[in-house]
């Protein structure tokens, strides 16, 4: 019988494909291999308009990881993925896999996991169950980030409540190579062996890449918690030693982390340019009992998979032994392009391999357009009032309780974690690190929205100068079949594309998470294609200006209110931002290259209160025009400069707005005037922490 994720269609198409009845095996590798979550099928034309060639790029698209040049001796493995549904199940061990997942695919290249980020998005913290999932997400990233050894180092925050139901949990990581080392996950040579390495294998996890592509339901936590991974890891950390010692040799020709689909998933995409045959019997199990469907298709957690010639076998062995772990030689490679598995001799699966990992059908979607927009209108409380609730709301606030859950400073890289992005020291350079977007602003505009993310992500970077080497994205949506969830996806892809090829930033990883939907609170999350950024600029120390500090504001304000912070807190409607101009960026780069600037951020989420409360907390601000637009619209292409010789601002549309210094904020716009004490503003900017540490009494 066949299982449920498979349409009639596909179904239909299996049978012509073999001419009989698939086996149980068989079944259980189409629903896993087909489903949306490995094999793209709804997003694959759309993924390849993307621009995905550059200079500095090794491998592109299509392997565990990317590989990216930063030194003529240092390459970068870059990877990101999601775990969304699993992460609402079963909210600290779903985060927590996710985490041990990314950092094996990096690890797979032959690389060593040097940094992870991680973009978050929560329904809204006025529900207890919104901030146990936070809270409980968090705990599972710090506590698998920090066992392995492997700091936390940026990440962002969004809390909507079209995330009640079906929380986001996206994932970056970053690792070193030399650039003539790294290795890739497909095999090389027929009759070489696959070797299997790590923890056994169990029975958690069953069917993951299948729930990953369907939506959540009432009741998830207890009818889907078998489909949600378990991490241990400490055997992870004891992975990544034995698999970067077994890349050292020389002897391994190609690696790949168990993840989606487990075994049928690693092993058939691997041996996908020749063929493979896979004894299910030999892997080491945890379970008694276990049927070949479930061996084949499990995700136990901290497997590799590695091709070794037939005579180092035992070397590898050798060293899964060292670091206490268990080992099998679980197949080979075969010249026949077949992936056939046997269970004690019997014949379980025999498929033409690219018809399981290559040749999925693709799904065509309806598309339509919409029109979210609604008109501007003009809060009524006080100036103060809304700055102040802007400074408290969780995506302005300062981050400490998440912040200080994760120990940052493992393996001694990390230089700075305040204002835009991370910078850690990587030879005798900066390795600079940011990610995000903003959903709501998306969902309003899903084509500019996207492009602003690539932007905003290019412009934290320029901030601290350096210059974007690669882009990633997680393409978080809701269910393709709605025509305007296709429209949103469609559009924001090809936003993404248009502005990486204007700022020349190549696009080479990703993933793809749809259906992502709630029966239990009736709620399609926003478009939310993540992105997560890589650079590289000379080493430098993000400094707090000193008081006397001149500030300016760069770029022209604009009546952009829709999906800003002001929206979220007052239901102010208006138009969301215009797709941004990236040419200011190279200018701001260049003045942070230059010391132009003492420091320097850009505008974005909070508009010009937020960049205030990290530039200057305490200084005398004097500003024309309307007050709402200078000082909460969300307009793109504007940054807030602290510095000491205003030549540095020759050549940019700025106007100097103020000093920093005294003891408190006070703001002048045209003829209104408010002041924000110290501890004012303090209580406002840790109103995020303190709820949590509140919320855990």
């Amino acid at each position: 019988m066949f299982c449920h994720m498979l349409s009639a269609e596909d179904c239909a198409i299996i049978r012509k494909k073999l001419g009989r009845e698939p086996t149980d095996v068989e079944l259980a590798c189409f629903e896993n291999l087909w489903s949306e979550h490995c094999s793209y099928r709804s997003t694959k034309t759309l993924l390849r308009t993307l621009p995905t060639q550059g200079e500095n790029v090794l491998l592109g698209p299509g392997d565990d990881a990317a590989i990216v040049r930063f030194s003529p001796t240092c390459a970068l493995a870059v990877s990101m993925e999601s775990h969304n549904h699993p992460s609402y199940v079963d909210p600290h061990d779903g985060a927590a896999t996710g985490v041990g997942g990314i950092v094996r695919d990096v690890l797979s290249m032959g690389s060593r996991p040097i940094a992870l980020m991680d973009p978050l998005f929560f329904g809204t913290l006025d529900s207890d169950k919104n901030r146990h999932l936070f809270e409980h997400v968090v705990s599972g990233i710090g506590g698998y980030g920090n066992c392995i050894g492997v700091p936390v180092v940026r990440g962002d925050l969004c809390f909507d409540p079209d995330f009640s139901g079906n929380p986001l949990v996206n994932v970056v990581c970053v690792g070193t190579v030399h650039p003539d080392k790294f290795i890739t996950a497909r095999v090389k040579k027929p009759g070489n062996n696959l070797v299997l390495i790590g923890a056994t294998t169990g029975r958690d996890g069953l069917g993951g890449a299948s729930f990953a592509s369907r939506d959540l339901s009432e009741g998830a936590e207890a009818d889907d918690r078998p489909s949600v991974q378990i991490g241990d890891p400490f055997t992870e950390k004891l992975v990544i030693d034995a698999i970067l010692e077994m890349t050292e040799t020389g002897k391994v020709f190609s690696c790949r982390d168990l993840g989606a689909a487990g075994l049928a998933g690693a092993s058939s995409e691997m041996c996908s340019t020749f063929g493979g045959l896979i004894h299910a019997d030999r892997v080491h199990q945890r379970e008694l009992g276990m049927k070949p469907f479930e061996i084949m298709v499990a995700e136990s957690q901290e497997r590799m998979l590695i091709e070794v010639a037939s005579q180092d076998v035992e070397l590898m062995g050798k060293i899964a032994e060292k670091y206490d772990l268990k080992w099998s030689n679980i197949g080979e490679v075969i010249a026949e392009p077949k992936y056939i598995v046997k269970f004690h001799g019997e014949v379980v699966c025999d498929l033409p391999i690219l018809l399981l990992s290559g040749e999925t059908p693709l799904c065509i979607w309806e598309r339509k357009a919409y029109n979210a927009e609604k008109p501007f209108k003009r809060p009524r409380k006080s100036l103060k009032s809304l700055t102040l609730q802007i400074l408290a709301h969780p995506e302005v606030a300062r981050k400490d309780w998440v912040i200080e859950q994760y120990d940052h400073d493992v393996q001694t890289r990390t230089i700075s974690l305040v204002n835009d992005a991370a910078v850690l020291r990587l030879e005798d350079s900066a390795l600079v690190l940011s990610c995000g977007c903003n959903p709501r602003q998306i969902y309003l505009k899903p084509y500019a929205g996207t492009a602003n993310a690539v932007y905003e992500n290019a412009a934290n970077l320029a901030c601290m100068g350096a210059t974007p080497l690669c882009l990633l994205d997680c393409l978080n949506f809701a269910s393709p079949i709605h025509p305007e969830i296709f429209w949103q996806l469609e559009q924001s892809i090809l936003g993404m594309g248009d502005m990486a090829r204007k700022m020349n930033i190549p696009v080479v990883g990703g993933n793809v998470s749809l259906y992502n939907e709630s029966d239990e609170f009736n709620t399609k999350i926003k478009p939310t294609p993540t992105i997560g950024m890589v650079g590289k600029g000379q080493i430098k120390q993000w400094l707090q200006p000193p008081d006397g500090s001149e500030i300016a504001l760069i770029g022209t304000a604009g009546a952009h209110f829709g999906g800003s912070v002001l929206d979220d807190i007052t239901a102010c409607g208006g138009a969301a931002p215009d797709q941004a101009d990236p040419t200011i960026v190279d200018t701001i780069r260049t003045n942070m290259e230059n010391d132009d600037f003492i420091a320097v951020t850009d505008l974005s989420q909070g508009g010009l209160v937020a960049a205030l409360s990290v530039i200057a907390p305490q200084a005398t601000v004097r500003i024309n025009g309307d007050p709402y637009e200078q000082l909460f619209s969300e307009t793109y292409g504007r940054f807030l400069a602290a510095f000491t010789n205003e030549s540095a601002l020759k050549g940019l549309v700025y106007n100097v707005i103020g000093d920093v210094g005294g003891d408190a904020l006070n703001v002048t716009v045209g003829k209104n005037s408010f002041s924000i004490n110290k501890k004012e503003m303090e209580n406002a900017l840790s109103s995020l922490t303190n709820l949590m540490h509140k919320s855990k009494k």
